[in-house]
């Protein structure tokens, strides 16, 4: 069975009222196997990021222990010394018109 090309799967997030994470609800992969879900703070996460790790967005699939569905990847944005947190194409593509957080396709929790 071939490695998955991600360290961790984001499945939930918060955010604060200024519209930047507040903590994200992920899996991480411990070697060939996965956590139990825990709880990141929005820097640990952007530690996590700038260490190398790659993280996605997505949920796993019931009853199918460490299988998981992911949508788009976590990417982290530096805009006028700002960092910020996004998983959509387009905004990594140049068009970034926001200077929130945007994790699409993450539930809110």
């Amino acid at each position: 069975m071939a490695r998955p090309k991600y360290d961790g799967v984001i499945q939930a997030v918060r955010y604060t009222s200024e519209g930047q994470v507040a903590w994200v609800r992920a899996y991480l992969r411990r070697g060939p196997t996965w956590s139990d879900h825990v709880l990141l703070d929005r820097q640990a996460l952007i530690q996590q990021l700038k260490s190398g790790k790659r993280f996605f967005a997505g949920h796993r699939v019931p009853l199918m222990a460490g299988t998981f569905e992911v949508s788009a990847p976590v990417r982290l944005l530096d805009k006028n010394g700002q960092e910020i947190l996004v998983t959509s194409d387009l905004q990594v593509a140049g068009d970034l018109q926001t200077e929130k957080d945007c994790l699409e396709g993450v539930p809110l929790l």
